[in-house]
């Protein structure tokens, strides 16, 4: 009986003894850590799925085993469990696994009441997303100086009578032909989208001319005053030519440029019957004012613009051909900002300036708007840029400009994709929802390619669809 008392009270130990070590396996489970627990001569009693993560080697390979097994001269010199023992104290090192990941092993003795050591807990941390960050701290850290350096010094390469911005190749070469051309009295025409600096062109050549310079440069947006009043306005009247006419006739804009240069923007806005006359003006250097049969001779330059395809709009038979020769003498393309990335920063530079001065404010880019601007594509060109640069100066809190006062990014809903009582469609939620995971995407991955990766979505569909929000 006693024997049999002795075989029971042991097998009910050893289940005791499972048992416990069943729910130790449980609790060390949950650490996010890699855990792994030895006996006082290393064997391995317990290890959790994040050690086996972590170090990549199997539990199966370690559990029963002794620690001194994995030691080999590759990858494995030494054991923290085995130097616990030896040395009787909490040992930590790094070791870099097999796999090439980098842990933090930290061995720590547990005694019992003879001070003999009874078990040793081993903790592994992988560190190599810190070591990964903290790489990328540093060379975040490099780039922040080089663009503090770049915009410390790039004001001093760029500007042409501290004015205009030229920090691009094409642009450069514009400008070289424009200085070419300024003091001939050649008609040019300046094309390219909406936005990217028509007009500046044309006061560059305006200012640069030794003969017009101090004469005036009068500047005309054909799409902007109504048809029926841009011939009088462009040519001037007479007493009496029409309903609602000044007393002694008016002065046309065309005579009011006499001496210097008339620039007509939006050009291809002009009605046909105002072609044929545009097109006597320019032939016979003369205006004659509705109204009136006497010609008045003109000094003038003449520079148009625009942002449509005149040839297109010539074999559509809705612009002149006579006309449209005879402005295109000189033809000056303008690319757009998006074409011409190098020259975002430096604008926004002499933006930031502009408006610093205007509202007494000194406020500077932070590097990652910095960042944010140059990868934005600009649709609204230069002219979306100075009023983006402008909405900047005015919300930000800070003497440094965020992410946060960047419109794209903090713009709030508008309402304009509301139902009639205020609540938002399924539509407009749905795209805000949209953007944000591409804005965060963005911040993350960087690159069209890798948020494509992430999302499981064609590149091509990535770059749209941000292009849609404006990211």
């Amino acid at each position: 009986m006693k024997t049999g008392n002795t075989g029971l009270s042991m097998t009910n130990n050893l289940g005791e003894h499972d048992e416990l070590l069943a729910e130790l396996q449980e609790i060390i489970e949950g650490s996010f850590d890699g855990l792994l627990v030895t006996d006082g001569e290393g064997n391995v009693l317990l290890a959790n799925h994040s050690y086996e993560r972590n170090t990549g080697i199997k539990l199966e390979d370690i559990v029963g085993h002794n620690v001194g097994e994995l030691i080999n001269p590759v990858w494995m010199r030494n054991s923290v469990a085995t130097l616990a023992i030896e040395q009787r104290k909490t040992i930590s090192m790094h070791h870099t696994t097999q796999h090439g990941k980098n842990i933090i092993v930290t061995g720590t003795p547990i005694f019992d009441d003879n001070e003999t050591v009874k078990m040793v807990v081993v903790n592994t941390r992988d560190m190599s997303e810190i070591y990964a960050l903290r790489e990328e701290l540093q060379k975040t850290k490099e780039r922040e100086l080089h663009y503090k350096e770049r915009l410390e010094n790039e004001e001093k390469d760029i500007s042409i009578n501290g004015e205009i911005v030229i920090a691009n190749n094409r642009m450069r070469e514009i400008y070289q032909l424009a200085s070419k051309i300024c003091n001939f009295d050649t008609t040019v025409l300046i094309t390219g989208s909406s936005g990217v600096g028509k007009e500046l062109v044309a006061r560059y050549i305006h200012n640069e001319s030794s003969l017009r310079k101090d004469k005036p440069f009068i500047a005309v947006n054909c799409g902007a005053i109504p048809e029926n009043l841009l011939e009088s306005e462009l040519f001037g009247y007479e007493e009496g030519a029409f309903t609602g006419a000044a007393k002694g006739g008016k002065k046309g804009l065309f005579e009011a440029a006499d001496g210097g240069t008339i620039f007509l923007d939006e050009i291809g806005e002009i009605t046909p019957s105002l072609q044929v006359k545009l097109l006597r003006v320019l032939e016979d250097r003369a205006v004659v004012r509705v109204g009136a049969s006497e010609q008045i001779d003109l000094d003038i330059r003449v520079i148009a613009a625009t942002n449509k395809d005149l040839n297109k709009m010539v074999s559509d038979n809705q612009f002149r051909e006579d006309l449209f020769y005879r402005l295109n003498v000189i033809n000056l393309k303008i690319p757009s900002l998006s074409e011409r990335k190098d020259e975002i920063i430096p604008l926004a530079l002499k933006f930031i300036k502009q408006f610093n001065r205007h509202y007494g404010l000194n406020k500077k880019l932070s590097y990652e708007v910095i960042k944010e601007l140059e990868e934005h594509e600009w649709p609204g060109n230069i002219r979306q840029l100075k009023n983006v640069i402008e909405s900047m100066i005015v919300i930000s809190n800070d003497d440094y400009i965020g992410l946060d006062d960047v419109p794209w990014i903090s713009l709030p809903n508008t309402g304009r994709d509301t139902g009639e009582n205020g609540e938002k469609s399924l539509q407009s939620m749905l795209d805000e929802y949209e953007k944000s995971i591409l804005l965060r995407a963005k911040k993350k991955y960087g690159s069209s390619r890798k948020i494509g990766d992430f999302l499981k979505v064609d590149q091509s569909t990535i770059v749209r669809k941000m292009k849609k929000y404006g990211i």
